[in-house]
């Protein structure tokens, strides 16, 4: 299901963004696998610097899932934003670090320099 999100969907949405809001409709399913594909499909915009307003917006939603794959997915969506968009992942990580679980934060800051990472991790 990833290679679909990432890949047919992600490229469908990077070409007609108005559907994401749809998507991120996804990010409140009782369904796991549809909260995981809210911000993996993000991920082809991401990697094209577009997107990064409806990922906060997926992240707020997804942000203390008990699911350890929505988790990743989501940390996943952030780590690919932190590409082209450091200082506001970091910001936004920072931000929420409380709440968000340490496995999607540690997702999200993987590529970080390591000074941010220890930042990030420090409690």
């Amino acid at each position: 299901m990833d290679d679909l999100c990432t890949h047919a969907l992600g490229c469908f949405l990077y070409h007609h963004p108005e559907y994401a809001p749809r998507v991120l409709k996804w990010a409140g399913s009782p369904k796991w696998w549809m909260r995981r594909a809210s911000g993996v499909a993000l991920i082809y915009g991401l990697r094209r610097g577009f997107f990064l307003k409806e990922a906060f917006k997926t992240a707020d939603i997804l942000l203390s899932d008990k699911e350890d794959l929505v988790q990743k997915g989501y940390g996943w969506m952030l780590k690919v934003a932190g590409d082209n968009h450091q200082r506001e992942v970091f910001d936004y990580v920072i931000e929420n670090k409380k709440e968000m679980p340490r496995t999607a934060l540690r997702c999200a800051i993987e590529k970080f320099p390591e000074g941010l990472r220890q930042k990030a991790l420090a409690r």
